[in-house]
């Protein structure tokens, strides 16, 4: 039995995590933001911790007696006006992360960045070695990249050992958002429209099993990318039809429409001082779309993979008892 701190223990992924290591009996201690997570969190057995993720203190005492360190808090989100708390967030807490880790005596600390700091140029497929295109197509790209180097960087100031793992897009029970929402809409048969691009994908438990295994195997100061499925849209969006039982074909608009109707969306919105649902940033990712090989957590941590049409099942199966499917 290990004792393991979690930060970001209610997210898609902390909350999928927390259950993993309760499972197998670990002591979990959580940072907790809010009232609310704290509940949560101490619901489910866990310890908690109230605190920021960039507050040192609070989590150096937290993570004292750790035999592992899980720093999974940040902001995922496009469209945002003000870029501030991403910043503080994605890069000052991966940086106060791994101090804290330092002075508690953590004998490891898993980082969990994102498969947007690869960078890939378009039209490549992305691996742990790519070089990076030198520009972003977000915020949330930029703010990770950032996190990602600042944290390795204090790891070799501090001389913490931390592994970072790169999660390409989540999916599975849990995740109605990002990737996972388009599918639900065009099941749904709210969403019609589709732009041709490439999606890469990582089952939910996958994305676990990655975080576990990169704590009792991975190379301090490397990353591996966890990203199980390729696919181009048509592909992903014609096998969940095919999975859940739907007569769905999607339709593809020129490329060009779609970066004009994000300008003129965005736009609008902000005239009204109101958040777009759609903004350049978000038509400019969906557009170069990704393509991750996540072979190298196969072949070094010993990862499997789920294939595409079970994530699909677990998912649409999740949103169906969820009501997340109207038609279903």
């Amino acid at each position: 039995m290990a004792r393991a701190f979690v930060t970001g223990g209610t997210g898609v992924i902390g909350t999928a995590l927390v259950t993993a290591l309760l499972g197998r009996g670990d002591e979990v201690v959580g940072l907790a933001r809010s009232d609310a997570s704290a509940h949560a969190l101490a619901g489910r057995g866990v310890e908690t911790v109230r605190g920021e993720t960039w507050d040192e203190p609070e989590m150096t005492a937290g993570m004292r007696g750790c035999d592992v360190a899980f720093h999974l808090a940040g902001i995922n989100s496009l469209c945002v006006a003000d870029p501030a708390p991403m910043e503080r967030a994605n890069v000052d807490g991966a940086v106060a992360a791994v101090r804290a880790a330092a002075a508690a005596g953590v004998p490891r600390l898993v980082h969990t960045s994102s498969a947007a700091t690869i960078g890939e140029p378009a039209g490549t497929i992305g691996t742990e070695w790519t070089k990076p295109r030198g520009s972003y197509l977000s915020t949330y790209e930029r703010t990770k990249t950032e996190g990602e180097e600042a944290a390795l960087a204090a790891a070799r100031k501090t001389g913490q050992d931390v592994v970072c793992v790169n999660p390409s897009s989540v999916q599975g029970p849990g995740r109605a958002g990002g990737t996972g929402r388009f599918l639900l809409l065009f099941l749904d048969g709210r969403l019609k429209v589709f732009v041709d691009t490439n999606v890469s994908l990582v089952d939910i438990d996958d994305c676990v099993s990655g975080h576990l295994l990169a704590a009792e195997r991975g190379v301090a100061g490397e990353r591996y990318l966890l990203s199980g499925i390729r696919l181009t849209i048509t592909e992903a969006l014609s096998l969940a039809a095919e999975v859940a039982g739907v007569d769905a074909k999607p339709r593809l608009a020129p490329r060009a429409v779609a970066t004009i109707g994000g300008v003129c969306v965005e736009a609008a919105f902000m005239l009204r001082g109101k958040h777009p649902p759609v903004c350049r940033e978000m038509v400019r990712t969906l557009l170069h779309g990704h393509r991750y090989d996540g072979s190298r957590a196969e072949r070094e941590l010993g990862l499997t993979y789920t294939p595409a049409a079970e994530t699909l099942r677990k998912t649409i199966e999740w949103a169906r008892a969820e009501g997340l499917l109207r038609s279903a």
